[in-house]
């Protein structure tokens, strides 16, 4: 499947059915958890990147973590989108990260995808990563999106359809860990159990406390 850029329809039966716009017009805390064991796809000329989603971060109203914290701006505004919006951002000012939105249109809430593990195109992976190890192609939010090539033009894209959205594989996640956020300072959101994580899968971005 490398290499291979395929047709709407060749993807969906190779790889399964895409999740619907449904799936994310619920609790984030349950789409959060729901996503792991599922497959983000990136179809693009220059090949198929896919990853099964082995963490995830929940972002809700409210939330001092959160980038709609303080409200609607230009950079946030696709977090009021409707359910299955795509909202990348940078990071450090190079790195893109990308959210999957929850909940009706108007509700800022959002699903930061945190940690793959590569499954097509890895060959391509590694080139734009620069690195040869398997665990290390997707283990973050800014090293999956270099692997799959996501970027800022596919923000506000729809999550549901193609060139990047969520195959459904039709099977349970398994045992979730559950702990604090990553990257967050403490009072603004890090100590709120809302990172969740596949067990003793190898591609997380961090392994979870005992």
């Amino acid at each position: 499947m490398s290499g291979a850029f395929l047709s709407e329809t060749d993807v969906e039966c190779a790889l399964g059915p895409v999740l619907p716009r449904e799936f994310y017009l619920r609790p984030t805390v349950e789409v959060a958890q729901a996503l792991l064991g599922q497959l983000l796809v990136h179809q693009q000329p220059e090949g198929l990147t896919a990853g099964l989603i082995v963490e995830t971060e929940a972002y809700l109203v409210g939330d001092p973590g959160s980038h709609a914290w303080r409200g609607r701006t230009v950079r946030n505004a696709a977090m009021f989108g409707p359910p299955g919006t795509i909202y990348t951002y940078r990071i450090y000012g190079v790195h893109w990260c990308v959210n999957l939105v929850t909940q009706p249109e108007g509700v800022p809430e959002a699903v930061l995808i945190r940690a793959l593990e590569p499954v097509a195109g890895i060959e391509l992976m590694r080139r734009r990563r620069g690195v040869a190890r398997l665990q290390d192609l997707c283990s973050g939010p800014a090293r999956l999106c270099q692997a799959l090539g996501i970027t800022d033009a596919l923000n506000w894209g729809d999550i549901t359809s193609p060139p990047l959205w969520v195959a459904d594989t039709g099977r349970p996640p398994g045992q979730v860990c559950v702990g604090t956020r990553i990257g967050l300072p403490i009072g603004k959101g890090h100590e709120a159990p809302l990172r969740f994580g596949l067990a003793g899968s190898p591609f997380l971005s961090r392994k979870f406390a005992d």
